[in-house]
């Protein structure tokens, strides 16, 4: 690996925000970079331990014959060319995580702002018209272990929707019932109001061990 291949992979990176596939595969070019180094090393370890800065000549200034200087030189400058690249590659490591942390920083704000927004959406939907907030039935009793207690019904909850159903077209219990029937094994929006605030829910009516599909009753309110 070369300076050169790591400055091309640096530019290319700062073309885009650095993701974690990046982090990780300039953690395995590092890895790689210092297995290198190890193993050169150890062939000079091998060659009698002259390390990095033994001369290779001796006291009269002939070559040492006691270790192969061709190798020795070529194992030296292995190791300065690949500690070159490692420096470079822990300065991309390094910017790398600075741009995913910003980036992580960036999308929290954005995610903050797009909670704010909601929030401000359903306060602003709780509070419009009171026609669409009124109740059209009650849950009246909810049987342990059933549908409706699972999706997080509970006793008293006013239903203001019920899947298609809602306080505009809502006539009798038929109309849940219908609903219920065509919607078996699916996902219905229930949303109620509960101690004065409205909670949304999603019910899926299935077959259990008591009767029908979601285990409640359900009355209607006086309107």
């Amino acid at each position: 690996m070369s300076d050169r291949d790591v400055g091309q992979s640096g530019s290319s990176s700062g073309a885009r925000a650095a993701t974690v596939s990046d982090i990780h595969e300039l953690m395995r070019r590092k890895e790689e970079i210092e297995a290198q180094i190890k193993a050169n090393y150890e062939v000079l370890e091998g060659q009698k331990g002259v390390g990095m800065n033994e001369p290779l000549v001796d006291f009269e200034g002939y070559p040492r014959a006691d270790v192969d200087v061709y190798q020795v030189r070529t194992a030296r400058h292995n190791i300065i060319c690949l500690q070159n690249d490692h420096k470079a590659v822990m300065k991309q490591v390094e910017e790398a995580l600075h741009q995913l942390h910003a980036h992580d920083k960036e999308k929290q704000a954005r995610d903050l702002a797009e909670a704010h927004e909601e929030a401000m959406s359903r306060r602003m939907s709780h509070n419009e018209g009171h026609s669409l907030s009124q109740a059209f039935a009650k849950v009246n009793s909810i049987s342990p272990g059933s549908p409706a207690s699972i999706a997080g019904l509970q006793v008293d909850d006013e239903i203001v929707e019920f899947g298609s159903v809602n306080t505009q077209n809502f006539q009798s219990l038929h109309n849940i019932g219908s609903v219920v029937q065509h919607s078996e094994g699916k996902p219905l929006n229930v949303t109620v109001i509960r101690r004065g605030e409205r909670h949304q829910l999603r019910l899926v009516p299935t077959r259990w061990a008591g009767k029908g599909l979601l285990g409640c009753n359900i009355i209607p309110l006086q309107r």
